[in-house]
């Protein structure tokens, strides 16, 4: 037996085959783009996602000779974009995606109507879906009028692949549409946001089936029998599923585009006021709690454009040692920014430039900056109770040493790196393909990997730290004075 896990990611799209035992026999990826009509606003064509997994499973059906074992799929996919479908599944206008900022307004009255915290169990951010489908209503009513289904970007996969309106529990969670509490959506909310039961997919736990793959898709990709689709997750979420964190102590900080700080949780403890996002876990019965961050990596890709370095350039130089805080500060706000401000208008600053700075200066500002961020998804979190004795470290940004020393120091908590190449959200998609087709438990399957190296924090010059998260969130309240 073999399982598929596909990570529907913001950029591109990943697809690894795996066998009984989660052990990578292939994968690829392809990319595609974002569009910007306006400023603030994301946007991607569905067919892209389509085209791009059609093309990726021709490779892999080629170039790996256990393909046609295939009974399981997952998929993961970047949350909170709103896939708008009418009545025979036809896509009405591109999907807005999680970066989005153009219904900030609409977020913000949703938030401020009573009972919406209370049961979402989260703050209504501009990038969740539910504002998307107020500012539709408000600018496009035509199409609004006309939408039959919404589905999420993995929802839409599923779709695809089974041809059902069918979603998962964690990312349906960042819709404010489901009871998160209660695992269902909610009447009371989706009357809020002027939309019908009837509108939404159905409901399953990611680890659960969700459809049979279409005999269409069966014979095309050269597989038999029955083949089933997991209702799989949103893209953190089965990034814990890879990483194997499931319960409460377990946890990682991702250094993708966006940087997130995840806690999963064994019950349901919502604390919207601090801004952190309280979301169902892709297997039943749990929750989890992350801090998000909007531009990680991103800030990084950012100073590489502006240096014309590339960003594996701008890192290696500053080896392993880590350097005291320096007078530069950078203020990761390019885009906005989410935990612990939910700001969509706040943007970025670097201060206390000097004529004798050097790249490497620069470079070391926008890592500091991009830790100082996690710090403060780190302390709300911690003030929900969450246990953050250690975390694994994931995404691209991990191939920095000198930033996982850095991010080690200024949370004040270990970062273990996995030995494995492959443990994020594609190997968490696979593992929810053959819970769902097996039925195995879990917990059996979703173990937490070998870890290679554990990056401890520098003890002396934490203090030093300490007192420069002071100064970072000093800045950030004169900037939202300016602003």
């Amino acid at each position: 037996m073999t399982f598929i896990g596909i990570d529907l990611g913001t950029s591109g799209l990943r697809v690894l085959l795996v066998d009984e035992a989660g052990k990578p026999l292939g994968a690829t990826e392809r990319h595609y783009e974002m569009s910007h009509p306006h400023s603030g606003w994301s946007e991607q064509d569905p067919a892209d996602w389509i085209a791009a997994l059609d093309d990726a499973v021709a490779e892999l059906r080629v170039s790996c000779d256990r393909f046609s074992e295939i009974q399981g799929i997952g998929v993961a996919g970047h949350m909170h974009g709103a896939t708008l479908l009418d009545r025979d599944g036809e896509v009405l206008r591109p999907c807005i995606l999680w970066n989005d900022t153009r219904s900030h307004e609409q977020a913000a009255r949703l938030d401020a109507t009573d009972q919406v915290r209370a049961l979402s169990g989260n703050i209504v951010f501009p990038g969740f879906t539910a504002p998307k489908l107020e500012w539709v209503r408000e600018n496009e009513p035509e199409i609004f009028d006309r939408v039959a289904k919404v589905l999420l970007p993995a929802a839409y996969l599923n779709f695809y692949l089974t041809g059902e309106y069918v979603a998962d529990m964690s990312d349906s969670a960042g819709t404010s549409w489901l009871d998160v509490g209660n695992r269902d959506w909610s009447d009371k909310l989706l009357e809020v946001g002027h939309m019908r039961r009837d509108q939404m997919p159905r409901l399953v736990e990611g680890a659960q089936a969700a459809g049979d793959l279409r005999a269409e898709l069966v014979q095309k990709w050269g597989l038999s029998g029955r083949v089933t689709v997991a209702g799989g997750a949103g893209d953190n979420a089965a990034a814990a599923c890879g990483i194997g964190a499931l319960h409460e102590g377990q946890g990682f900080v991702s250094l993708g585009t966006s940087g997130v700080l995840l806690s999963a949780r064994d019950g349901y403890r919502p604390a919207p006021e601090t801004a952190v996002h309280t979301f169902c876990h892709a297997v039943p019965g749990r929750w989890y709690q992350m801090g998000v961050m909007l531009s990680a990596t991103g800030s990084l890709n950012w100073l590489a454009s502006m240096t014309g370095a590339k960003p594996s350039e701008l890192t290696a130089g500053l080896h392993d040692t880590l350097r005291r805080p320096g007078q530069t500060r950078f203020l990761p706000y390019l885009s906005g920014e989410r935990t612990p401000h939910n700001d969509a208008e706040i943007r970025g600053s670097l201060t206390g430039l000097s004529s004798d700075m050097t790249r490497d200066d620069l470079a070391v500002a926008v890592l500091e900056g991009v830790a100082f961020g996690l710090r403060d998804s780190f302390e709300a979190l911690v003030a929900t109770n969450a246990k953050l004795e250690q975390l694994s470290a994931i995404g691209g940004g991990t191939a920095s040493r000198y930033w996982l020393k850095l991010i080690a120091t200024v949370l004040g908590v270990p970062l273990n790196l996995p030995a494995s190449g492959e443990f994020g959200a594609a190997l968490g998609a696979a593992r929810l393909g053959q819970v769902a087709a097996t039925g195995s438990a879990p917990d059996d399957i979703m173990q937490a990997p070998v870890i290679r190296e554990t990056i401890e924090p520098d003890r002396d010059l934490q203090a030093a730290y300490d007192d420069a998260y002071r100064g970072f969130r000093a800045a950030y309240h004169g900037i939202k004075a300016v602003q």
